[in-house]
């Protein structure tokens, strides 16, 4: 009789001891109801995910269309200054192609960093240079887009217009936009990239930061005799 009373309290002690925090302080119910109804509010993203996509879709759609179009005019066309006009659309049809593909990019982006990947049962893959971890591989893939479109977007007004001046100083807008962009890319993932490294690895591969004093009291104890 004398062992039975004591094993409930000891078995409790010792698992209050090896226990999570969630674990022994209870959440609230509302509490939880609430983080539930907030994991799930993630779905949203569906909805410009799809948008992003149905876009991309008709950009894509734009440049054959223009593609057909100038394939036609250029097996009408016998002079050589209006097909050299007309070869221009070319670079119209690589822009409307680029811009789908900037929209399919941002549409995977969120879907990935939103709800891709959290089931442990999920089928949903993408290529390694489509992989993206956080906003800034999002921002750094699209605006690496961005500026290859302004570039093709310069070159096509430059072999149809005939106003250097005007032409001139859309090179420099352009320039500039591009420098920004490149600058904007540049110094905003080194910044981003000390908040990461800051700290010790997680289990998931991620840097955590430890509280000042943790380390020098684990070994503290460590190296505490036993008695």
């Amino acid at each position: 009789m004398s062992g039975n009373p004591g094993e409930p309290a000891g078995r409790s002690s010792a698992a209050a001891e090896h226990a999570t925090p969630g674990e022994v302080y209870a959440v609230p119910v509302i509490r939880r109801r609430f983080e539930n109804v907030l994991e799930a509010s993630r779905l949203i993203i569906v909805i410009p995910v799809v948008f992003l996509l149905v876009d991309a879709a008709g950009s894509f759609a734009y440049g054959c269309l223009i593609f057909i179009t100038t394939l036609s005019d250029v097996a009408r066309e016998t002079e050589t200054e209006k097909i050299g006009g007309i070869l221009g659309r070319f670079l119209v049809v690589m822009d409307s192609y680029l811009v789908g593909a900037t929209l399919m990019i941002a549409a995977y982006g969120f879907y990935s960093l939103f709800i891709g990947g959290k089931p442990s049962g999920s089928r949903f893959r993408l290529p390694s240079w489509l992989t993206m971890r956080d906003l800034e591989d999002l921002k750094a893939r699209v605006v690496s887009m961005l500026i290859l479109v302004a570039a093709i977007t310069f070159v096509d007004v430059a072999v149809e217009t005939h106003d250097e001046i005007g032409v001139f100083y859309l090179g420099i807008g352009i320039a500039v936009v591009i420098v920004a962009l490149t600058a904007f890319l540049r110094f905003g993932r080194q910044m981003h990239a000390p908040a990461i490294s800051g700290g010790a690895p997680g289990g998931d591969g991620r840097r955590v930061s430890q509280p000042p004093g943790d380390g020098a009291g684990h070994q503290g104890q460590l190296a505490r005799p036993g008695r």
